[in-house]
């Protein structure tokens, strides 16, 4: 609208009078377009599924033989023979990652918004048969500036704590690290990085 302003074009909407334009045309229209194509078949593709079921029992009503709604992923068949949903197949967005074709709201996508959002945070714990005997630590993306060696240090109290705490399967002991780390993180950023666990025995 205002490329067309620049061009003295006077624009005109439901703002300044009472109307509405739609790229979609109503029953009149559609009435009038299946009487000039007289189609053996509607098969709508567009919009809500409940405006496809509409325009699907809309286009029976107006004498159109045969009508057919499907969704996103129906491979349908249109011919010969009544026309028929005949299978489902993988569909939605794909991104090619390198060299690889990935569904948009996968598992590694989702993980990577995580890692962007989040950061991410390392832990490695050093258990001897006595116990608890060091912890390093590393991060990446996770909004700390300043004050990095005390966020370090309270993050390595934390991975201790969880260590030394009652004794555990070593699940069960990785998920009590993780989590006791990732409440210091929080409570520094509000933020939930993604805290990976490695545990090593001397």
């Amino acid at each position: 609208m205002n490329q067309l302003a620049a061009k003295d074009v006077l624009t005109v909407t439901e703002k300044q009078a009472h109307i509405h334009v739609s790229g979609h045309p109503g029953q009149p229209e559609l009435a009038a377009l299946y009487g000039w194509l007289r189609p053996k078949l509607v098969l709508p593709v567009h919009g809500e599924i409940r405006h496809m079921h509409e325009q699907a029992r809309f286009a029976l009503e107006r004498g159109v033989p045969g009508a057919l709604v499907q969704e996103n992923g129906d491979l349908c068949r249109l011919a010969p023979g009544p026309a028929q949903i005949v299978e489902r197949v993988r569909s939605g967005r794909l991104i090619l990652d390198g060299d690889v074709i990935l569904p948009a709201d996968g598992e590694t996508i989702n993980e990577r918004r995580k890692l962007a959002l989040n950061g991410q945070i390392s832990v490695a714990v050093v258990l001897s048969d006595k116990g608890f005997v060091d912890s390093a630590i590393q991060y990446r993306g996770v909004p700390v500036e300043d004050d990095r060696d005390e966020f370090l240090g309270e993050m390595n109290e934390a991975a201790e704590q969880a260590a030394t705490g009652k004794a555990r399967d070593r699940d069960a002991l990785k998920e009590a690290i993780r989590l006791g780390v990732r409440r210091v993180a929080t409570d520094w950023t509000g933020k939930k990085p993604v805290v990976d666990v490695l545990i090593v025995d001397i």
